[in-house]
């Protein structure tokens, strides 16, 4: 008996499943976050902040579900990762464009945008040869760090906050592009590990079919 995940669907039907639309809600939702950002006033900020709290809300949200509900399809592998990372990338862009970087965050950014097109550009490589190249823990740590550096990049202001016995005021800019600056970090370290990863695999998928030569060698 099929299961849920053995239906063969279209890709308009895929389109229109939840997980799917989730993930395309996530996009539509990121000229928002921006919109709000350009305001620029606490306020403004604070809805950015909201709104983006929304889509990585979404983000677990949809891979839940799709799983849940058997609804993983070649779409939705397409659209997640674009969604993270035209939420990432538009953001960090965009800051930058409002002058809330200073030039080694600019750089920071230049770097990670550098990195996410090499990566993207190497997996569809891979994908061409047969090859898959899963998410490695570098660049799951990588892709964390960087939503809590924006999200508190996009509050941006200082803060006084009460600890009851006393009280501290937090810039959360500082804070935000202190993480920001540890993200690039394991943003190198871990296209180190997919270079290599993409190295090793090619070079195991070409010794296999240099064997599967050799034995048709044989046989004739």
């Amino acid at each position: 008996m099929a299961t849920a995940t053995q239906r063969r669907t279209t890709i308009r039907q895929d389109a229109i499943n939840l997980p799917n639309l989730l993930t395309m809600l996530r996009i539509v939702m990121i000229p928002g976050v921006l919109w709000l950002m350009a305001d620029g006033s606490p306020k403004a900020n604070f809805w950015a902040a909201i709104l983006y709290i929304f889509t990585a809300i979404t983000d677990f949200l949809d891979g839940w579900l799709a799983r849940r509900m058997g609804l993983i399809s070649v779409l939705g592998k397409f659209l997640d990762p674009l969604a993270d990372k035209l939420l990432v990338m538009a953001t960090l862009v965009f800051m930058a464009y409002l002058g809330r970087l200073p030039l080694l965050g600019v750089v920071a950014v230049i770097v990670m945008v550098g990195r996410e097109l090499s990566i993207t550009a190497l997996r569809t490589i891979a994908m061409s040869e047969g090859v898959v190249m899963a998410a490695g823990q570098g660049g799951k740590d990588k892709t964390a760090l960087q939503m809590v550096a924006i999200l508190l990049l996009i509050v941006f202001h200082r803060y006084e906050v009460d600890f009851f016995f006393f009280r501290v005021w937090v810039d959360l800019a500082e804070v935000g592009l202190a993480i920001l600056y540890l993200s690039v970090f394991f943003a190198i370290t871990s296209a180190g590990e997919y270079i290599a990863l993409f190295v090793e695999a090619v070079e195991a998928k070409e010794r296999r079919l240099a064997e599967e030569d050799a034995l048709a060698a044989k046989d004739v």
